[in-house]
């Protein structure tokens, strides 16, 4: 890409980042369950259970945390995990094109440099101590 079209990409990100709404990470998850009452109708074959039941799961100071959401509040759940997704695309394609910009601005590009370290195996020699 030429620096115009890099300025133009890192333009639109930043207005594409201006609209995101309320986001929260995690995931949803839906489960059906059997109640365990021989005449139940989950207790047929093939019968998925009771459910949905809906839960919430992230991550809060190194634990997972699990939620039991209403029916009513799924979609917004939905809605707000899908958004700190997207933030997360929008971010690294700017990190991305921001760096392109500036290699190309300074005239340089990424190369990767090989590696020094031998790509076989050699065994260490042991000591007979």
């Amino acid at each position: 890409m030429s620096t115009e079209e890099l300025e133009d990409r890192r333009a639109h990100l930043l207005q594409e980042l201006a609209t995101i709404g309320d986001l929260r990470p995690g995931s949803l998850v839906s489960r059906y369950r059997k109640c365990g009452k021989p005449n139940c109708r989950c207790a047929q074959e093939g019968d998925p259970g009771h459910g949905p039941s809906w839960s919430f799961t992230r991550h809060v100071d190194g634990k997972t945390v699990t939620r039991i959401l209403k029916p009513d509040d799924v979609e917004r759940v939905q809605t707000q995990i899908a958004e700190c997704q997207r933030l997360r695309r929008l971010t690294n394609e700017l990190i991305e094109v921001s760096e392109a910009l500036c290699e190309a601005q300074e005239g340089t590009e990424t190369k990767k440099k090989p590696s020094k370290a031998s790509s076989r195996w050699k065994p260490r020699p042991r000591s007979n101590a």
